[in-house]
């Protein structure tokens, strides 16, 4: 009966005791030194630490010198918990260089940790300092550029050019006809100097031309705009004008100006134009064009609505880099609408044509 009432207490002292003993190992971890602690040539690729408690003080705990650059790829932390005080631990010296891309801290609390001091080293990532063997942003790499100086791009560099579309001679109505336009400026913003017309070359050597000088600018990828100022020497009239020009579908060449004149008048020039190539140099072109105006105007044989049309067919021979082709062609000429017959009692000729041959070039 005495060895019961001694068992008695001794059993309730060890209960006390494994009760208090997960307290007292949790206040301990509150100081604990990891400063020295070496786990780089351990394997915890297998660790388990899903019921790992760590809900004690640990804000004096010191990792400077904890190593951990072993393998904890397979480190299992889902049911950690590390809601305790760790607002004061130190990792400044914690070297986590392991393999560690299959931990899983799914339920990992760690929302007490304060990481203000922890050195996250970035500087190789992209957005930091160039390595010293990079090229220089301009590509010189130090080198002077020299007589020609820095290179620009061509969308930005002024440039200029000459097309003559049409210089030829007219057979049947004994003439030379003629189109050029000449520009100066960028992709995005040129001077143009545009003049068509024809020359008698009979006794009165007489000149009818439409001149302009406008304001070019792009206004998408196939289209084109111009503004500007024009003179007509056939009626001695100045004009304000406004076109757009560009390659309809099917590679189509399009223009459409319109003019308006000091006295009123509106004259609207359509054209089109293709180019049929039977080979790398021969090439077949089509041309039509037609002439509209506002009102009538009989003292310069004008009537209200379309007035011409005029078709040419050409053949031509491209050399010298196909900037320059000569050309072989069949024009026609016909007045339209009321044009007919005011011309008709002027006696001139409703319809015409004539074989061409002229020159086309471009630099």
């Amino acid at each position: 009966m005495k060895i019961y009432k001694v068992g008695l207490p001794f059993i309730g002292m060890s209960s006390l005791m494994l009760l208090m003993s997960p307290l007292a190992n949790a206040a301990e971890m509150s100081n604990m030194d990891h400063g020295s602690m070496d786990m780089s040539g351990m394997d915890m690729s297998d660790m388990d630490h899903s019921s790992m408690d760590m809900s004690g003080n640990m804000s004096d705990m010191d990792h400077s010198g904890m190593d951990m650059s072993g393998d904890m790829s397979d480190m299992d932390h889902s049911g950690m918990d590390m809601s305790g005080d760790m607002s004061d631990m130190d990792h400044s010296g914690m070297d986590m260089s392991g393999d560690m891309s299959d931990m899983d801290h799914s339920g990992m609390d760690m929302s007490g940790m304060d990481h203000s001091s922890m050195n996250m080293d970035m500087s190789g990532m992209q957005g930091g300092e160039p390595p010293p063997n990079a090229r220089s942003p301009d590509y010189s790499n130090g080198v002077d550029y020299g007589q020609y100086g820095k290179p620009v791009m061509m969308d930005s560099l002024p440039l200029w050019g000459v097309s003559v579309e049409t210089l030829g001679y007219q057979f049947e109505n004994d003439q030379i006809d003629f189109e050029f336009d000449t520009w100066y400026g960028t992709d995005s913003n040129r001077v143009t100097l545009r003049s068509e017309g024809s020359a008698q070359t009979n006794d009165d050597k007489e000149i009818d031309s439409l001149s302009s000088l406008a304001y070019w600018k792009p206004l998408g990828i196939f289209w084109n705009g111009e503004a500007g100022i024009a003179y007509n020497t056939e009626n001695d009239k100045s004009a304000i004008m406004a076109g757009i020009a560009g390659t309809a579908p099917y590679f189509v060449e399009t223009d459409a100006r319109a003019y308006l004149y000091t006295d009123g008048q509106v004259q609207l020039d359509l054209g089109t134009a293709y180019e049929w190539r039977l080979d790398q140099r021969w090439v077949v072109r089509p041309e039509l064009e037609l002439t509209a105006f506002s009102k009538d105007d009989t003292d310069n044989g004008i009537t209200k609505g379309f007035n011409e049309f005029e078709a040419e067919v050409r053949l031509a021979y491209e050399t010298f880099s196909r900037q320059l082709a000569p050309y072989v062609g069949f024009s026609y000429e016909s007045a339209l609408g009321d044009a007919r017959d005011l011309r008709r009692q002027e006696d001139e000729d409703v319809d015409s044509n004539s074989l061409t041959a002229g020159v086309m070039f471009w630099f």
